[in-house]
């Protein structure tokens, strides 16, 4: 195999992500990983709605344990298995590997889908329709929407772009680029393992019922698998704004007061960065509850706001990149 086989999958990868992004209707790996988290906690519901004894919760963990182990697991050995097997079969087309690989590591990039979510949002605000951008919203965020002023509007595509740009964008690209450099391994099952871990905690990882026991262990792996990539990106974040130091000193304030160890780091590090304060009073399902502020509000938040969050992850995700592909070459001339 050519020494330089990962670079041109990640290569490749990048450019289908940035160009087409996740077509509508396709048989996206997401879909079937959610398809197996919904039916299995269905099932588990239905075998424990019953029961009322102390055990309760914690045959919930077990089964939340086991159901997270298996399909990060599950993920990341299937994909592996899935292009070794085309690799053996179709030998003497090997670029087929190449293509097939590219496809399913792009699906793990939620770049294009970030941008055209908040694009899917913005554009019937600025057009003056805020009802349909309402309406848009909450397609993307579980925050009642109904009643959100453009503001408020504003900052909740502002706190899901900056949040999801480390889970959705920076982490799988982490944990790919880890993947390229372990022999026999490549980019795709680390990526697909992270993907998965990532899904479970966006369907189950609650503290809500009914998912407080098993999504418990879901939401607490999901942290840990996120905590370096999200640290690694707000000081790509802090060095690119130009202003390291206080980028840091604000994260520093204002991140740690956040219940989620990895999304109020994420977040701050862009407040920061654009000047913004994101944070504050949200409704869900007609409970109210206060977010910590993160940054301070030297400016309002508007489309450009957006445009720019959006812009600074595509440089980080460059940047990280770029590195990697210099030093990968370094290494391997």
């Amino acid at each position: 195999m050519n020494a330089n086989y990962p670079l041109i999958v990640l290569f490749i990868a990048v450019c289908l992500d940035y160009l087409i992004g996740d077509p509508w209707g396709w048989p996206h790996p997401v879909k079937i990983m959610g398809w197996v988290i919904t039916h299995y906690t269905q099932l588990i519901f239905k075998l424990t709605k019953d029961r009322i004894d102390k055990s309760t919760g914690l045959l919930l963990r077990l089964a939340g344990i086991l159901l997270a182990i298996a399909l990060v697991l599950g993920s990341g050995i299937i994909s592996w298995l899935i292009v070794q097997s085309v690799q053996t079969t179709v030998v003497q087309v090997p670029f087929l590997t190449v293509i097939l690989e590219s496809i399913l590591l792009a699906s793990c990039f939620a770049g294009t889908s970030l941008r055209m979510a908040a694009k899917d949002v913005v554009q019937p605000l600025v057009n003056g329709n805020l009802i349909q951008a309402r309406e848009k919203l909450s397609l993307y965020v579980g925050r009642d929407t109904k009643n959100l002023s453009t503001s408020e509007i504003l900052r909740a595509i502002l706190e899901t772009v900056t949040e999801n740009a480390t889970d959705g964008v920076i982490a799988p690209l982490f944990y790919a680029l880890i993947g390229a450099i372990i022999p026999g391994l490549g980019s795709l099952p680390l990526a697909f393992a992270y993907k998965a871990a990532s899904t479970l905690d966006s369907m189950v990882g609650y503290k809500e019922a009914p998912y407080t026991d098993i999504g418990w262990f879901s939401a607490k792996l999901e942290d840990v698998l996120t905590w370096l990539p999200c640290r690694l990106n707000v000081m790509t974040i802090a060095l690119v704004s130009g202003k390291p130091l206080y980028v840091w000193r604000i994260c520093q304030r204002d991140a740690v007061k956040d219940p989620s160890p990895n999304a109020g780091w994420s977040e701050c590090a862009y407040a920061a960065a654009l000047g913004v304060q994101m944070g504050g009073t949200n409704s869900y399902r007609g409970v109210i509850k206060h977010k910590p502020l993160l940054g301070d509000p030297i400016h309002p938040i508007t489309s450009e706001t957006i445009d720019r969050a959006l812009r600074l992850t595509q440089y980080c995700f460059l940047i990280w990149l770029g590195l990697f592909f210099i030093c990968y070459l370094w290494f391997n001339q």
